[in-house]
């Protein structure tokens, strides 16, 4: 069947886990298709092979080319928007869609109702929150997936066999600035704090660019009451009338707020007479981990699942069935009286912030690359908690003069290597440091690839040689 895209001159912009698809599904509906990628590796050769293949055209190790005749660009969320390829087309009057924007397009192509998109942006705690929004719409017997940033492909869920009710889609900063006709049934930004500035090119732009889930919202714009910035997204966002503000809260709500009630999750948002009454949800022991930010990723999935229509019973069974991935704030032992938590995914200070915040007693293990994140307001903040620390990796001289700076009395192990046997010694280090009833906690407000591969390897390091302690 002909489409908008047949014989359409189509340049997809990297391969990878978008780009292959993209051009998969772009050479289905008839387009003529191009690659371009900066790499020429061997998985790229790889790639290339399997589209060429198809018919589909590939140019390795030249991504900054408009190839001529281009009528629309689809690129990989991370191409940065400076570079000169989108230069060139913004000079010759070609779109520029991310995968997103494609996938937004092609629903209902089939000619089924498209799926509703409840979608959740934010610098932390988008994939935790994502996952529980879809457990929740699960326990309340609707067809859905956990898909964008994460799970399955979101074009795949688009274009592919199986029928959705509701989709649960996470969305980068990246993504959502090649998205601009997004409309989504409802969305939340969970909290705003700098990260990928490199890219944006400053605070501002990354904010407005997180601001753009909120666009064309149906029922409800999900924020932050503890992080202002969320709520002037709302106010600055264009949606549709009858759209509601809704904010969740660790304290007591107001009306149109979720919040905490003496250890219960509350709803006075989505309840009748909401300046009178609220909808008890959940009991925060029901949130695993119980921890602060964890239980506004709770709300935060909460406040989409009843912007949805979901049942009170619905939400708190599926809070109880949802279980969080690896390496976020997971208890990997007690050891001696001492709890032993990795949340290696803290790679950034925000990250890292919530998580010193849910434990009374801590030795720290922090370092790696800073990404040219300062340390001064984060240890600060943590000072009157910490124990002591074990400092690893390449930047961890700026977190040693953080903790000099302004908590000198807590004792601190500077390890000068950067070798992955470094983690077995900062857990021996932490050890020595701790008394019952600490927490030795793996947050290391740093990326992972001075030492390691990826956060998952670093958790994975802290892990064993906690093992080893207890053997």
């Amino acid at each position: 069947m002909p489409s908008e895209f047949t014989g359409k001159h189509v340049t997809v912009a990297g391969l990878g886990v978008s780009g292959v698809p993209a051009a998969k599904v772009l050479h289905g509906l008839g387009a003529r298709v191009t690659v371009v990628n900066d790499g020429d590796d061997e998985r790229a050769r790889t790639q290339a092979a399997e589209l060429e293949a198809l018919g589909v055209t590939v140019r390795l190790g030249d991504g900054d080319t408009l190839p001529e005749g281009t009528e629309l660009i689809v690129t990989a969320p991370g191409w940065k928007p400076t570079k000169p390829l989108f230069t060139a087309a913004g000079q010759a009057g070609v779109p520029v869609w991310g995968d997103v924007e494609l996938a937004w397009r092609l629903r209902g192509l089939d000619g089924r109702e498209p799926a509703p998109w409840l979608a959740v942006t934010g610098t932390n705690g988008k994939t935790t929150t994502v996952q529980m929004l879809a457990s929740i719409l699960k326990a309340a017997g609707l067809r859905t997936a956990a898909v964008g940033n994460i799970g399955v492909s979101l074009l795949d869920a688009v274009t592919g066999e199986e029928e959705y009710d509701v989709l649960a889609v996470e969305l980068s900063s990246y993504q959502l600035h090649w998205a601009p006709s997004l409309r989504a049934h409802s969305a939340a930004v969970l909290n705003l704090a700098p990260d990928h500035l490199d890219w944006h090119g400053s605070m501002e732009a990354y904010a407005a660019d997180k601001g753009r889930i909120y666009e064309g919202n149906q029922v409800a714009c999900v924020y932050n009451v503890a992080d202002k910035a969320t709520e002037d997204l709302v106010r600055a966002a264009d949606v549709e009338e009858g759209c509601r503000a809704v904010g969740f809260t660790l304290g007591t709500p107001g009306p149109s707020q979720l919040g905490v009630v003496e250890g219960l999750l509350v709803d006075r948002a989505f309840v009748e007479d909401r300046h009178k009454n609220a909808q008890e949800l959940a009991e925060v022991t029901d949130v695993d981990p119980p921890a602060p930010h964890n239980i506004a990723n709770a709300l935060a999935a909460a406040g989409l699942a009843r912007a949805y229509g979901v049942s009170a019973a619905a939400v708190r069974d599926g809070l109880r069935a949802f279980t969080p991935d690896a390496h976020r704030i997971a208890h990997v032992a007690d050891v001696d009286g001492v709890a032993y938590v990795d949340d290696s995914k803290a790679t950034n200070t925000h990250a890292t912030e919530a998580s010193l915040a849910a434990y009374e007693s801590i030795v720290w293990i922090a370092g790696g690359l800073a990404k040219g994140a300062t340390f001064d307001e984060l240890v600060a903040g943590a000072a009157t908690r910490l124990r002591g620390a074990v400092l690893i990796g390449a930047d961890r001289a700026l977190i040693r003069e953080a903790l000099a700076r302004h908590a000198p009395e807590v004792p601190v192990v500077d390890l000068d290597r950067t070798d992955t046997g470094a983690m077995l010694q900062a857990v021996q280090e932490a050890r020595r440091l701790a008394r019952p009833g600490d927490t030795v906690l793996l947050a290391p407000a740093c990326a992972s690839m001075d030492m390691f591969t990826n956060y998952n390897q670093r958790g994975d390091a802290f892990a064993q040689a906690v093992r080893e302690l207890g053997a």
